[in-house]
């Protein structure tokens, strides 16, 4: 079986799976630069040194996900254990233009403005994964989660950790080191306008929103940590860079999420005087 490389640009907040425990959705660029969803993986079980990071090339065995998932970009790692990463990750540059992530996030790729006919392609499977550039970010909107949707996660929690104690999936190390990643007790959605004005709300599931919250209320209270969250993603990001999203399908609905943001600095004509 032949070894393929991607380049990592989509890592989703670790979600819970009765099957896998707990999963991530993680998403890239092959080296002809077509899209391709890798999943299930369970991030947090792979060994330290294979814990790849966005903006890093990885190595691995890749198999068609027929059976479980349809979508034509979505693929499943032969065997997680043979996951390689590749050097570093690509950093911005000494002066922070981001020019080789630009490069190979962005050269020769369709980019979308237009959410119709995003939907129909769905529709007809022809994608599930785009870069889309919104004509007008509105608003970053947080909206707090029903207590009866909260309780029901704790639930898949318990019987996911339940399910650990009883299985033999992992090492009796991995058991003891580890911990369900915290509920987030909020949603975070961008609302945005499309090239014809059309509205549109999404929901955001890349692990960074996630992590910044997290990372926020170590000092704050929730309140305050969402002002901040807000202040990044609704002020700096939409103001201040060159903001595309990367969307993905979900397998059940069909539906698109953001599932990554791509946030270089905006380019800026160099003065002719």
């Amino acid at each position: 079986m032949k070894k393929e490389k991607v380049f990592i640009v989509v890592k989703t907040y670790p979600t819970i799976s009765q099957k896998y425990i707990e999963t991530v959705c993680t998403a890239g660029f092959r080296e002809d630069g077509s899209w391709i969803r890798l999943y299930p993986i369970p991030f947090r079980f792979l060994q330290k040194e294979q814990r790849y990071k966005k903006y890093q090339w990885i190595e691995a065995e890749l198999v068609r996900n027929d059976k479980y998932d349809p979508r034509p970009e979505s693929y499943r790692i032969h065997n997680v254990d043979d996951v390689k990463p590749l050097g570093e990750i690509i950093s911005p540059g000494s002066n922070g233009q981001w020019e080789e992530r630009r490069k190979l996030v962005l050269e020769g790729k369709k980019i979308y403005t237009n959410t119709k006919e995003l939907i129909s392609l769905a529709r007809e499977n022809k994608l599930s994964l785009a870069i889309f550039k919104a004509a007008k970010i509105l608003d970053l909107i947080v909206k707090p989660i029903a207590p009866k949707d909260l309780q029901k996660s704790q639930k898949k929690v318990n019987k996911a950790l339940h399910q650990l104690k009883q299985g033999n999936l992992f090492s009796q190390q991995d058991l003891e080191d580890y911990k369900t990643m915290p509920m987030i007790p909020y949603t975070f959605s961008y609302q945005f306008k499309d090239d014809t004005g059309k509205k549109s709300t999404l929901r955001i599931l890349d692990w960074e929103i996630f992590q910044l919250y997290l990372n926020c209320c170590k000092n704050s209270d929730e309140q305050t940590a969402i002002a901040k969250v807000h202040q990044k993603y609704g002020m700096d990001f939409v103001n201040n860079k060159d903001l595309y999203l990367f969307l993905g399908t979900t397998l059940k609905w069909r539906t698109f999420v953001i599932i990554g943001l791509f946030y270089p600095p905006q380019i800026t004509q160099p003065s002719l005087l």
